[in-house]
C-alpha cells in the first residue's frame, strides 16, 4: 500500500500549478519551468544526405520546432552532424540540434562537441539486449552499475567540458535485460533505468539534463512520468524538465489520440517542458499537432478558473496514480461492472428522417434484403433527446429520450428515459424498470443527491464536463464519487465547439482518455457544436463515432479494431514508412484486436513493439524481419513478399479471417 506523501506527483490535481524545475541550456535556447513549453521534432532523411536534412530541418523549423533531433546511429553520421549544422547556420537557422544516439558511446561522444544536446537511451547505451532472465545477486547488480558508470562517464564530462545538454530518455520497449530481470516490464523499471544514469550525472555536477519516459501504450507513459516526478522528489535529486512524448504513435486519427492521451494527460496536470508529437507522417506536420496540445492543456488550464477558489483544492491523488484500477460499479444493463465502456452517439440535434442517417455511427441498412447491418464501430446507443427516430432501430441500438418526451411514448420499455437532475428529484416521475440515465455536473453532487442517487440501483450518471478544462473536471466528479461511495456507472459526456477536426480530436481524447486510463468511465457521449446544416452535423458526428471508439482503444478499456504501433520514421529507416504502413493497414484492418507494430529499423526493432503481437521491422536493404511478438519469427523477407508472410504468421496463429465485402461500405 503506498503512502499518502507517496502519490503525490502534482502540485494540485484540481487547479492548474506547472511543476518547477531545473532551468536547461540548449544552445542559445532555454527549457524549463521559466520558459514556454518548446516543440520539437525528428528528421527522417538520411543523415548522411546534408542539404536533404538541412532542407527538412527548415520545413520543421519553419511548422514551430524549436528544437530539431537527428539520428547518429554511427561514427560516420554524427560526423556529417557538423556538416549539417554549419549550412543551417550559414542559411540563418540558429535552432538547437539534438543527436539521438543508440547504441553507440562512441557516436555521443563525437556528437557531444558538435550539437547542442544529445539524447541518449540507457536501455541500450551500455547494454545489448537479449531477453535473457538474469538473477542477479546485489553484489553483481552493483558490478553491473559500475560497468555502466565506467562506460557513461566520458559522455558526461565531454557534455560538461562543450557546455552540451543531454536527454537520459527511457523507453518502455527499449529496457535492457538486467533492469528488466530486477523490476520487470513495468513504470518502475521505466523509472530506475533513467535514475541510473542520473545519479552518475549528479554525482559528477552535472545537471544540464532532461529526462522522457515514452511508451506506446499512454497508459503506461502517464504512469512513468508521474512516478519519476514522485521518485525524483524522494530521492532529493534535481527536479529535471520533461520532455513528453508517446513512441510510435501511429498515423492519422490513431496517433493524434494516442499522442494526446499521453501528451495532454501530464500537460493537464503541470507536467511538461517539451513535447515531441510522434506520427508516421511527414515531420514538419508534427510541430502544429504539439502546438495545439500545449494550447489546449497548459493555456486553457493557466487561463482557466477551475479549481483555484475550491477549498477542497486536492494536492494528492485518492487513488494509485502509478497503476490501473477500474473503479468498482455495479452492472445496470450493459453499463458498468466488468462490460467494456458503451459509446452514445449524440443525435438530439439532428432530425432523423431515413436510415441512412445513422451510417455516421456505423449502423447501415441493406433495403433488399431489409436488414441492418453494423461495422466493428456500431454506436451502442442514440441519444435523440427529443427528435423521436420515426423507424424501427436494429437489434441492440436503444434509443434515449429526455424524460417529457419519453413520457409520451406508449413503448417505455424499448426506449429509454433521460432525466435533468430536477426530473430525478421529483418524487412522482416514473422510471424505467431498468435503466435510468441522469444529466449531473460536479456542481450537482451535493450531499442530499449523492445519498438519494444511491438508493437508486438502476440509475446511469451522465458526468457532464461545462468546462474548457474538462479533464480536471471529469477526474473532480471522479474523485467525488469515490469519497461518498457512490458506485452507479458513469458516462463522461461533453460538448464542443466548432473547432477543426483535428483540434476535436486532439481535445477529446486529452478530456475522455485522461480519466480513462485513470479506471474512470463506463462510457462515452461527445455532443456535437451547433453547425448550420445536417449534412455538417451528420459528417462531424462520423468523426465523433470514430474518436470515441479510438479514445476507448486507445486508453485499452475497448479493443474495436486493429492497432498498428508504427515509428514516426527517422534516417535510419530502411523503407517508406507512410507507404508501407498504409498497405499493411489495407490488408489487415479488419482484425479487431489485433497489435502489428511497423518499425523502419532494428534500433526500433523487437523493444518499441512491446505491445504488439506482430512485428515488421525493417533490417537491410528490401529485408524485413518478422515477429511473433518479441520473438523473431521470419528472418531477411523480401519486401515484395513480407506482407504476404506477415499474414501467414497471424494465419498460423488461428487470428486471421478473410475481410467481409459488405454492401453498404462507402
Amino acid at each position: 500500500m503506498l503512502l499518502e506523501i507517496q502519490k503525490k506527483y502534482c502540485k494540485s490535481l484540481t487547479a492548474y500549478s506547472r511543476r518547477q524545475t531545473n532551468q536547461v541550456r540548449i544552445g542559445d535556447l532555454y527549457l524549463g519551468s521559466d520558459y514556454p513549453i518548446r516543440v520539437q521534432s525528428m528528421t527522417t532523411v538520411d543523415t548522411m544526405d546534408t542539404i536533404g536534412s538541412v532542407e527538412q530541418s527548415i520545413r520543421m523549423i519553419e511548422s514551430g520546432c524549436e528544437l530539431v533531433r537527428i539520428t547518429a546511429p554511427s561514427v560516420k553520421e554524427a560526423q556529417n552532424l557538423e556538416n549539417i549544422k554549419n549550412e543551417l547556420r550559414k542559411r540563418g537557422y540558429q535552432t538547437p540540434l539534438v543527436a539521438d544516439i543508440h547504441f553507440t558511446p562512441n557516436a555521443a561522444e563525437l556528437a557531444a562537441r558538435i550539437v547542442e544536446k544529445v539524447r541518449i537511451n540507457p536501455g541500450n547505451y551500455a547494454d545489448k539486449k537479449r531477453f535473457e532472465v538474469i538473477d542477479y545477486t546485489n553484489e553483481s547488480y552493483a558490478n553491473e552499475l559500475e560497468r555502466i558508470r565506467e562506460r557513461f562517464l566520458p559522455l558526461v564530462r565531454i557534455c560538461k567540458e562543450y557546455g552540451t545538454a543531454m536527454r537520459i530518455g527511457t523507453n518502455h520497449g527499449s529496457l535492457s535485460d538486467r533492469i528488466l530481470s530486477r523490476y520487470g516490464d513495468t513504470p518502475l523499471g521505466m523509472v530506475e533505468s533513467a535514475l541510473e544514469f542520473l545519479r552518475i550525472c549528479e554525482d559528477e555536477n552535472y545537471y544540464n539534463i532532461v529526462i522522457s519516459m515514452k511508451s506506446s501504450n499512454p497508459q503506461v507513459m502517464v504512469q512513468a512520468y508521474r512516478l519519476l516526478v514522485q521518485r525524483l522528489e524522494e530521492e532529493k535529486l534535481k527536479p529535471y524538465p520533461l520532455h513528453l512524448g508517446v513512441t510510435e504513435a501511429g498515423e492519422g486519427e490513431d496517433g493524434r489520440i494516442k499522442s494526446s492521451m499521453g501528451i495532454g494527460t501530464l500537460l493537464e496536470d503541470g507536467l511538461g517542458d517539451t513535447v515531441r508529437v510522434s506520427l508516421t507522417e511527414d515531420p514538419e506536420f508534427e510541430a502544429p499537432v504539439a502546438r495545439s496540445l500545449i494550447t489546449k492543456s497548459a493555456d486553457f488550464r493557466a487561463k482557466s478558473d477551475f479549481g483555484k477558489n475550491d477549498s477542497a483544492n486536492l494536492e494528492v491523488s485518492p487513488i494509485n496514480p502509478y497503476s490501473y484500477s477500474r473503479r468498482e460499479t455495479f452492472e445496470v444493463g450493459n453499463f458498468g461492472g466488468l462490460n467494456v465502456p458503451r459509446v452514445v452517439a449524440d443525435y438530439s440535434d439532428i432530425v432523423v428522417e431515413a436510415h441512412d442517417d445513422l451510417k455516421a455511427i456505423g449502423h447501415f441498412y441493406l433495403p433488399l434484403p431489409d436488414k441492418w447491418r453494423m461495422n466493428d464501430l456500431g454506436a451502442d446507443y442514440i441519444y435523440s433527446g427529443k427528435n423521436l427516430i420515426p423507424f424501427m432501430l436494429p437489434n441492440g441500438l436503444k434509443e434515449i429520450l429526455d424524460y417529457e418526451t419519453w413520457l409520451t411514448q406508449t413503448d417505455k420499455i424499448n426506449k429509454l428515459p433521460f432525466y435533468s437532475v430536477e426530473e430525478f428529484f421529483n418524487p412522482s416521475k416514473q422510471l424505467h424498470s431498468t435503466m435510468n440515465f441522469v444529466g449531473v455536473s460536479l456542481d450537482d453532487l451535493t450531499p442530499v443527491f449523492v445519498e438519494y442517487i444511491k438508493s437508486y440501483k438502476n440509475a446511469i450518471i451522465v458526468a457532464k464536463a461545462n468546462t474548457e478544462t474538462a479533464m480536471v473536471e471529469l477526474r473532480s466528479f471522479y474523485f467525488q464519487l469515490l469519497k461518498y461511495s457512490i458506485k452507479n456507472p458513469v458516462i463522461l459526456s461533453k460538448s464542443y465547439g466548432a473547432i477543426s477536426e483535428s483540434d476535436f480530436q486532439l481535445y477529446a481524447a486529452t478530456d475522455f482518455g485522461g480519466v480513462l486510463i485513470e479506471g474512470f468511465g463506463d462510457g462515452i457521449m461527445i455532443g456535437l457544436p451547433n453547425f448550420s446544416t445536417k449534412n455538417e452535423k451528420l459528417e462531424r458526428l462520423k468523426t465523433v463515432n470514430s474518436t470515441s471508439f479510438g479514445i476507448l482503444q486507445a486508453a485499452r478499456t475497448r479493443m474495436s479494431k486493429t492497432e498498428y504501433i508504427s515509428c514516426p520514421s527517422c534516417g535510419r529507416t530502411l523503407f517508406d514508412l507512410q507507404e508501407t504502413t498504409a498497405m499493411i493497414r489495407k490488408r489487415t484492418d479488419h482484425l479487431k484486436g489485433v497489435k502489428i507494430g511497423i518499425m523502419g529499423c532494428i534500433v526500433n526493432g523487437p523493444g518499441e513493439m512491446a505491445d504488439a503481437d506482430y512485428g515488421y521491422v525493417g533490417i537491410g536493404k528490401d529485408k524485413i524481419a518478422l515477429y511473433r511478438g518479441q520473438t523473431v519469427m521470419k528472418k531477411s523477407v523480401h519486401a515484395d513478399n513480407a506482407v504476404d508472410e506477415l499474414i501467414e504468421l497471424i494465419k498460423e496463429d488461428g487470428r486471421w479471417f478473410e475481410p467481409e465485402v459488405l454492401e453498404y461500405a462507402e
